[in-house]
């Protein structure tokens, strides 16, 4: 690609994806077993052909660190080349980030000094297939300053997305965060719908180092993206909207926030079925993730009638053992063990996780680390798994969260 960098914002805290952000990032926890949901946009920007790339942490960021140092030190330094980390270094501020635009402030320096034409800002945190080269094509035959990637949803879903009003010409000229009053402004793209933001920009350079020294110079600001920043520079800046298409090729548009426990269950389980909404398995958009050290999956004690190793309809990642046990519709990630006469169904088993003998498991999700004891009942009775300090979510998911810190 052109002379492009790429900033991935992936210091959230990610407070309503607790307990699985207990000890990580939101952007470092597992999805779809093998991966980390960062690896998502991390595969849209190599694909895209994007090679220099910032990724600013803060939070809890040990574990997401080491998963881009073990897996995503991909290119070469000798072509210029990189995936570099950017932790908080207050070397603007005393404070840590403050907010989105505020992190990418604080880094301005940093990105000044690889001297892009153009800054792509994107999330660590959503699951979605796009190519940031096509969006770029758009920006610049726009003229604009700003491109803004929306993607078209319902009407009744705008409280939880910013609301980009565009005119004929694709100019943004009106720009609302999560609007609460039920009557939003409908897509120039589809009258029936709304255009959201993904939380995907691209700045001519120039143009975001000068709005980000203003935004930093007000006191008022919150110092974000969709609540400060956008809003006020629709007057004197060219701002259009680029309407999201998918890589994915299915007949509706994937792009999915797993920004809470139900989102992240249902994201998963996406990926389960005989069609999956979201393909992993095309070779035209390769996902990519850390390389796993592990042998391959294996399922033991084949008497039938009896035991039986089996999982179906199901995602089982190297150096799983179903020995004896049944898995459906279910995600393993890699080194989980269930072991003989259990019953695994519509659960997500995250690392290291073991399942002892005659046990069942049903709508739950089972954090790093666990080992569930022999005869335990996971996700049957939402009143007895709060008593155990388990969390249940709105839609009854049970989380069983990891035993310890750190990972």
């Amino acid at each position: 690609m052109e002379n492009v960098l790429a900033i991935l914002l992936a210091g959230g805290a990610g407070e309503r994806l607790f307990p699985l952000t207990r000890d990580t990032a939101k952007p470092g926890v597992p999805f779809g077993g093998v991966y980390r949901i960062i690896d998502f946009t991390l595969s849209n920007c190599v694909n895209s052909n994007i090679r220099r790339i910032f990724i600013l942490t803060q939070y809890k960021s040990l574990d997401l660190n080491r998963h881009i140092r073990d897996g995503w030190q991909i290119f070469s330094s000798t072509l210029g080349d990189f995936v570099e980390v950017l932790p908080p270094m207050k070397r603007v501020s005393d404070e840590w980030y403050q907010g989105t635009a505020d992190a990418i402030y604080q880094n301005l320096q940093s990105i000044l000094t690889e001297d892009p034409d153009y800054v792509v800002v994107l999330s660590g945190d959503h699951i979605y297939k796009m190519d940031y080269g096509d969006m770029l094509a758009w920006h610049k035959a726009q003229r604009a300053d700003i491109t803004i990637a929306t993607i078209q949803i319902p009407p009744v879903e705008a409280d939880r997305f910013g609301v980009c009003q565009i005119d004929a010409d694709y100019r943004i000229y009106g720009f609302e965060e999560k609007p609460k009053h039920g009557n939003p402004v409908r897509s120039a793209f589809d009258p029936d719908m709304i255009s959201a933001s993904m939380g995907i920009y691209i700045f001519n350079t120039k143009v975001l180092a000068e709005e980000l020294l203003r935004d930093a110079d007000d006191p008022n600001s919150s110092h974000d993206f969709g609540k400060d920043i956008l809003p006020k520079l629709l007057r004197h800046r060219r701002v259009v909207a680029y309407d999201f298409i998918d890589i994915n090729a299915k007949a509706a548009k994937y792009w999915r926030d797993v920004g809470t426990l139900d989102a992240y269950y249902d994201a998963n389980m996406d990926l389960i079925s005989v069609s999956p909404e979201f393909n992993l398995y095309s070779t035209n958009w390769p996902i990519r993730m850390r390389p796993i050290q592990a042998p391959p999956a294996k399922f033991v004690f084949g008497e039938e009638g009896q035991r039986m190793g089996t999982a179906i309809d199901s995602m089982v990642s190297p150096g799983c053992i179903v020995s004896g046990g049944r898995v459906r519709r279910s995600i393993l990630a890699p080194f989980v063990r269930v072991n003989s006469y259990c019953e695994v169904d519509d659960s997500i088993l995250m690392p290291h996780v073991t399942v002892g003998r005659y046990s069942r498991v049903k709508r739950a999700i089972i954090d790093h680390g666990v080992t569930l004891p022999e005869s335990s009942s996971v996700g049957f009775d939402a009143a007895a798994d709060r008593a155990k300090g388990w969390v249940v979510t709105e839609s009854g998911i049970t989380v069983v969260p990891s035993p310890k810190a750190g990972r």
